[in-house]
């Protein structure tokens, strides 16, 4: 019985907590320009797929289908660039010995002391003048480099035993060679935290995709967002609540596939 009340609660919890999403759902297929439903007639009769093409495909100055492509582009390329370059940092950070190592590591772990904005000037300036603004590599290149994937990789790289990198050495492998056939390998859950994390972190990001771009072209879905809100005003609900859809999908599809790392993600961090 016990057992079974558990359950329940936390049935009525998820229940509880999809509540608002399945709602932006069923308000996102009403009419075009309908008012929001009342409770007893937010199920429409007739589904409004075309909300999801008018939104994507047929609002020419607001091309949501590109805001969503850029979005993928820059997500997918920063976390790649980001588990590469950490990774490589991190292995430095735990396996090699050279002098001043730790106290290079809690340096750069005190840069994790300050926020994102207060960073944003610097690296806005040195964008400018490398004539980045409005191109790709304003969105990626600041992103490929993360101090807190540092710090979870290396409490995972220092983990695994050093008797593997000696056995590796007399087998005649050099550093790289133990990172990449040794380390990384061994290192699966660590990896899938950390792109997970940063996954969530690049996809939601507004503030630095509307300072580094101009152009709609260059827009990304966060702040596409914002724009397609100022150009349809307040009133059309079902294509605002459509728009948010298409941004939150992929958000949920990500959290599903990776929810399982999150606390193995918080156990690393805990790894002396």
């Amino acid at each position: 019985m016990k057992k079974l009340l558990s359950y329940l609660a936390m049935l009525a919890l998820a229940v509880f907590l999809m509540a608002p999403f399945v709602w932006m759902v069923l308000v996102s297929l009403q009419p075009n320009k309908a008012p929001i439903p009342t409770l007893d007639h937010v199920i429409p009769d007739h589904p409004a797929w075309s909300n999801y093409r008018l939104v994507l495909f047929d609002q020419p100055n607001l091309p949501v289908w590109r805001f969503f492509l850029n979005s993928a582009i820059v997500t997918f390329s920063v976390v790649v660039g980001q588990l590469l370059v950490s990774s490589l940092a991190a292995y430095g950070f735990a396996r090699m010995q050279f002098k001043g190592r730790d106290w290079i590591f809690y340096v750069f772990l005190g840069s994790l002391m300050f926020s994102g904005p207060v960073t944003q000037l610097p690296v806005y300036l040195l964008v400018r003048s490398l004539g980045w603004l409005d191109t790709y590599a304003a969105l990626i290149v600041p992103g490929v480099s993360s101090a807190f994937t540092v710090f979870l990789l290396r409490q995972a790289f220092t983990a695994i035993p050093n008797e593997l990198d000696e056995a590796a050495r007399i087998d005649g492998a050099g550093d790289f060679r133990i990172y990449a056939r040794v380390v990384m390998p061994l290192s699966g859950a660590a990896l899938a935290t950390s792109a997970a994390f940063s996954f969530f972190a690049v996809w939601t990001d507004f503030f630095w995709p509307l300072l580094s771009t101009n152009t709609s072209n260059m827009r990304t879905l966060e702040v596409g967002l914002s724009v397609f809100k100022t150009s349809y005003g307040s009133t059309n609900w079902p294509l605002q609540m459509t728009a948010t859809v298409i941004v939150m999908i992929p958000l949920l599809v990500g959290f599903l596939f990776s929810q399982r790392y999150f606390t193995k993600g918080i156990m690393i961090g805990s790894i002396k």
